[in-house]
């Protein structure tokens, strides 16, 4: 007997009292909660008109496919066929799951690639928004000529050019050459009365320096400090590095003053004037450029100078603190005016093809030494801008070029080491070759107060100055603790308190005497 509902035979009977059909408990149980009447006449049926029925352990019948082996065989085919569909439409829904996520993640990268060029984009504006709103001129420019300056650069179109293409230069008016000479006459009038301060570093002291700290100023993945200098009253250094950037550091507290960004290229040399308010900078991409610190401690881009086709070598800064001198590969050095960024004059000399590579002023400021890639060292006056002194006898590039505060001797240096000239009588009275013909000599400075010599190569080496005929003893010889065997820069400290040492990687060391004060790294 078969359940009225499902056709097969019940496992749980039960008949109805009405009707006398058989059921699924389970099956009319939950018919007659959901209707409430008999499934099949359709009579109103309860739980009581159910009533069990006692049978014994029912087995279900075989389906005929099972009955025997062919029967079983066809079975499972029929399940074998359904699996392999089944297995089918999930591969296909798969592929074409995975063909969505390829194009979604296509889709993906190319809105990140152009994402990430409109920030750079965004990023670009920004910096070129931000660089122009510094290179607005803080001050108002001098009224020279008619030429305009504007965001630090000069207007081309107002410039006027002369019949062999140059720009024409108003030239150093007589009342700069009355300011130059009134400068030179105090200076000179000053030297002769100078006495070496009292204290002045001792030289048993410099002969005890060793290196105190190392600060990382400069970039890791563009490493190395290729200039230097220090504004004595304020006892901060700038350098200039390979990372485009020059910087401003406080050497008492050991923290960076500024970051000044905005050259494209390396930044060759770095100067402070204006009793440190300013900071001038040049760099291989052919610009110079004026900073003027604000109120905040930063220093903003005052002017950008565009006057030279080549790389600028060196700055440096005339000591009335108005003018200033760049040199550079084109052959020419200009003579700025320091408040307007104006290139008075722009001096080549037509007898020699040779790059600037160094520069420097005499300290009474009539005089400029230039070093050439040529292996020459010229000297002109200031007034006249004529070549008056050539020294030769240098092998390579004229790297760095210093006067002694004496204001009589000249020491350069070059791939064969440093010279020293004596400026009465135009010639080279003593060579220092310290290193192997490999290893060309980078900087060489004297202190302030004309005292003592240092150079640098692939180790720091400091000397005593003496007279022409004395001997110049050496005092200490520093290690180059950078491991790039280059010491690109170095300057001494006020009363050679301390030297300062840049090198070809990202850090400035400072050597002196240790004490009390001694800062920590």
């Amino acid at each position: 007997m078969n359940c009225s509902i499902s056709g097969e035979v019940p496992e749980d009977p039960v008949v109805s009292k009405k009707s006398g059909l058989l059921f699924e408990k389970r099956l009319i149980e939950r018919h007659i909660s959901d209707y409430g009447k008999c499934p099949i006449t359709g009579e109103p049926l309860t739980a009581d008109d159910i009533i069990p029925v006692k049978t014994g352990k029912i087995v279900k019948p075989r389906p005929v496919q099972a009955a025997s082996i062919p029967g079983m065989l066809g079975m499972f085919q029929i399940e074998w066929d359904g699996l392999m569909l089944s297995n089918f439409a999930l591969e296909q829904q798969l592929h074409t799951a995975r063909q969505e996520l390829s194009h979604a993640l296509y889709q993906h990268d190319a809105a990140c690639r152009v994402i990430a060029r409109l920030k750079k984009e965004r990023d670009e504006a920004r910096g070129l928004l931000a660089q122009a709103e510094r290179q607005i001129p803080m001050a108002a420019t001098t009224a020279v000529g008619t030429t305009a300056v504007s965001n630090g650069k000069r207007v081309a179109e107002d410039e006027d050019m002369g019949p062999d293409g140059k720009k024409i230069r108003p030239g150093i008016s007589l009342s700069v050459i009355e300011t130059l000479t009134e400068c030179n006459a105090g200076l000179s009038q000053q030297r002769k009365k100078r006495q070496i301060p009292a204290t002045l570093a001792p030289v048993d002291a410099v002969a005890r320096y060793t290196q105190l700290n190392s600060f990382p100023l400069h970039k890791t993945n563009k490493p190395g400090i290729l200039s230097l200098d220090i504004h004595y009253a304020k006892d901060i250094i700038a350098t200039g590095g390979v990372d485009s950037n020059a910087v401003v550091f406080d050497r008492p507290s050991g923290q960076i003053i500024s970051t000044l960004s905005g050259h494209s290229k390396r930044v060759t040399s770095v100067k402070f004037a204006a009793e440190g308010e300013l900071v001038v900078s040049g760099s291989a991409d052919k610009t110079v450029r004026v900073w003027q610190s604000s109120e905040n401690g930063n220093y903003d881009c005052r002017h950008v100078l565009k006057d030279h086709t080549a790389e600028v070598q060196a700055v440096t800064v005339h000591a009335t603190n108005n003018y200033f001198v760049t040199a550079s590969l084109d052959s020419t050095w200009c003579f700025y005016d320091l408040a307007s960024g104006l290139c008075l004059t722009q001096v080549a000399d037509a007898s020699e093809s040779e790059g600037y590579t160094s520069a420097a002023f005499h300290p009474d400021g009539l005089i400029l030494g230039t070093g050439t890639s040529g292996s020459l060292v010229k000297i002109w006056d200031v007034k006249s801008q004529a070549n008056v002194a050539k020294f030769d006898g240098h092998v390579g590039s004229v790297t760095a070029i210093s006067f002694s505060e004496n204001g009589y001797f000249l020491a350069t240096a070059a791939h064969d080491g440093v010279k020293l000239w004596d400026l009465r009588k135009l010639k080279n009275f003593k060579t220092f070759a310290p290193y192997d013909e490999n290893t060309p000599t980078q900087s060489v400075e004297f202190d302030h107060s004309g005292s003592y010599l240092a150079l640098g190569g692939s180790d720091i080496r400091v000397y005593q100055v003496a007279s022409v005929k004395a001997e110049w003893n050496s005092i200490k010889t520093f290690p180059d603790l950078s491991g790039t065997g280059k010491a690109t820069c170095l300057k001494f400290g006020p009363d050679a308190a301390y030297i300062a040492v840049g090198s070809m990687d990202r850090n400035l060391r400072i050597f002196g005497l240790p004490g009390e004060d001694q800062m920590e790294d």
